[in-house]
């Protein structure tokens, strides 16, 4: 089956988010199915992954960025090269959630697009006895308010890892059928999502 004219072989994608709530975590997991508990500081960090799909290569290139945002002109310069973009927090901690919100009006002023691909990712959901934020909250924001998509996940247990990154590519206009390239990793996509909490998936409808 040809490529059809619309759709991408190369698509960049990056990942921001406050300091500590598991950017490079996630990034990890998806690429090299490992988890380092111990956070180490990121300035800023290119990965790229080729796919064959149907014989034709398809590129994923991820930026990793810097949760310091000491390096304003770089993290601008990410905005304005790639994509799609995944906001991250961690469930355990507010502020990052503000600093979500930062993020997505800077994507916008500097895309000049208000329908920008981004998909909100609540990381560390292996703390729910820590949890500060309420899914619901975002998911009412982020979905009505943002009109953008929201997941939760664990890099830890490797929790919606998958589908974070599927959602990304799925809004980023990647033939739909490099998903299931992914799917020779050992983590296959979940065949059955309905049993799952509302956290998952952006056609849950939670409030009609």
């Amino acid at each position: 089956m040809s490529l059809e004219v619309n759709e991408k072989t190369e698509v960049r994608l990056v990942f921001l988010g406050a300091a500590g709530v598991g950017k490079t975590a996630l990034i990890r997991r998806f690429l090299q199915d490992t988890f380092e508990p111990k956070h180490r500081r990121t300035v800023e960090e290119l990965h790229s992954k080729e796919y064959d799909v149907g014989g034709i290569k398809i590129t994923i290139h991820i930026m990793d960025t810097s949760g310091s945002y000491s390096f304003p002109a770089m993290r601008k310069l990410s905005i304005q090269n790639s994509d799609a973009f995944a906001l991250v927090y961690a469930i355990d901690d507010p502020e990052s959630l503000e600093a979500v919100k930062s993020l997505r009006e800077e994507i916008l002023e500097v895309k000049e697009d208000k329908y920008t691909p981004i998909v909100v990712v609540g990381n560390k959901i292996d703390r729910q006895n820590e949890r500060q934020v309420s899914s619901e909250d975002v998911l009412s924001t982020v979905k009505l308010d943002w009109n953008n998509s929201f997941l939760e996940a664990s890099a830890k247990d490797n929790d919606n890892v998958i589908e974070v990154f599927r959602e990304l590519l799925q809004q980023a206009n990647l033939p739909s059928r490099l998903s299931p390239a992914l799917r020779r990793r050992r983590e296959t996509f979940p065949k059955d999502t309905n049993n799952r909490p509302p956290m998952n998936k952006t056609n849950s409808c939670l409030i009609s």
